[in-house]
């Protein structure tokens, strides 16, 4: 019989694989434009995929990065119920922003991030996708959508959902919040590149 250490350790390990693909990378290559990490901003999430101009490619990716966090959810919880669910699912971000096959060098876990909260609170992820699009249309600011959505995560969770999820929303938020630093100084200083403005500025 499985240990109860054990079993998170499999569930986790689960998650963090399933995070770890790096759709944007793959997408690209199969495409024909080569290495993503050597345009724009040298991320591999769909904002930086869009530099390339190929909407379609960045729209898959952001798809695919999402599914890819809440199939973790969906299948942990299938298999050992909602509490270790919460635990692959933040593997699967951890797995976005640290995949093993990239060095650890990843993307910034707002669509991966975004899938885990719709499947592991449906509620808290639709709260953070209507954020998103809202500061994203009247702002035309991608990195402060992704912050304004997965700063409303928490709070939502404290007012709809158990304490588990609020736990998970707030680390994600977090994680998020470290991987734009970046993109906060420079939002600070006015100098942050609106969507669709420039192929080459950061993200």
């Amino acid at each position: 019989m499985i240990s109860d250490d054990l079993l998170t350790i499999l569930v986790c390990l689960l998650g963090y694989l399933l995070g770890s693909i790096p759709f944007g990378l793959l997408l690209t290559k199969i495409a024909g434009l080569g290495d993503i990490r050597g345009i724009g901003s040298g991320n591999i999430g769909a904002t930086n995929v869009l530099r390339t101009g190929r909407k379609g490619l960045a729209a898959a990716t952001l798809l695919l990065d999402g599914v890819k966090g809440a199939a973790a959810v969906l299948i942990a919880r299938a298999l050992v119920g909602q509490d270790l669910a919460l635990f692959a699912g933040l593997a699967a971000v951890l797995g976005h922003l640290f995949p093993v096959w990239l060095s650890f060098k990843g993307g910034k876990g707002v669509a991966t991030g975004l899938g885990v909260l719709i499947a592991a609170a449906w509620p808290i992820g639709i709260v953070a996708c209507a954020v998103w699009l809202l500061v994203a249309a009247v702002a035309r600011l991608s990195s402060l959508a992704a912050l304004a959505a997965f700063a409303s995560a928490p709070i939502a969770a404290l007012i709809l959902e158990e304490f588990g999820v609020v736990k998970l929303a707030f680390t994600i938020a977090v994680l998020v919040f470290v991987r734009h630093q970046a993109n906060i100084r420079r939002l600070l200083a006015g100098t942050e590149p609106r969507i669709g403005r420039s192929k080459t500025g950061r993200a």
